[in-house]
């Protein structure tokens, strides 16, 4: 049973998606253009047209750091926030896509793998971002799970795992400081 289009419409509003909204209504994923002029596919990588890729995620960080530098941290958080979301969302497509082409086309996997490891890296920097934010909020107590999940997607041996853990030392959270030289067993 198909639900009428009113309430598609707003079930694909309320989740903020246009692409829920288009495939609700049944349209081709293409650009409206005037006058019989040929249809344009829309591109996932086209930033432009808020397009669901790294290059977006990037530009929500970048909006983020200005509204954060102008004072504004409610939209700030928000910016980094759905930055956070946008790369979860495409780990776990990513990885989707990787599973579903492996033994049938090594490409494709990799290609995946990479992506994912570039989502999980802005994951990593919105995170930071953010933190930093509650930091200067003076509310460590919700920057310290962001700095702990850094840690733990990216590892102490990444320059964003060692921010991370800088930070919680800074926090007072942990008080051993973290050499990368080399772990000191005694």
């Amino acid at each position: 049973m198909r639900r009428p289009f009113a309430a598609l419409r707003t079930a694909a509003l309320a989740s903020g998606s246009a692409l829920a909204l288009v495939l609700a209504a049944g349209l081709p994923l293409a650009t409206a253009n005037p006058a019989g002029a040929q249809a344009q596919p829309v591109r996932a990588l086209d930033s432009s047209v808020g397009g669901f890729n790294l290059a977006s995620v990037n530009a929500l960080l970048a909006k983020g750091d200005a509204a954060a530098a102008s004072g504004n941290y409610t939209q700030a958080r928000k910016d980094y926030d759905e930055a956070r979301e946008a790369c979860r969302r495409l780990l776990g497509f990513y990885r989707d896509l990787a599973g579903a082409f492996r033994g049938l086309d090594a490409r494709i996997p990799r290609e995946m793998d990479q992506k994912g490891r570039d989502a999980l890296e802005a994951q990593a920097q919105a995170s930071l971002r953010l933190a930093a934010l509650f930091r200067r909020q003076n509310q460590p107590e919700v920057a310290v799970p962001l700095l702990v999940e850094v840690v733990k997607i990216m590892t102490p041996a990444r320059e964003e795992g060692r921010k991370a853990y800088q930070g919680l030392v800074e926090l007072g959270f942990v008080t051993t400081p973290y050499n990368s030289a080399g772990p000191t067993l005694n």
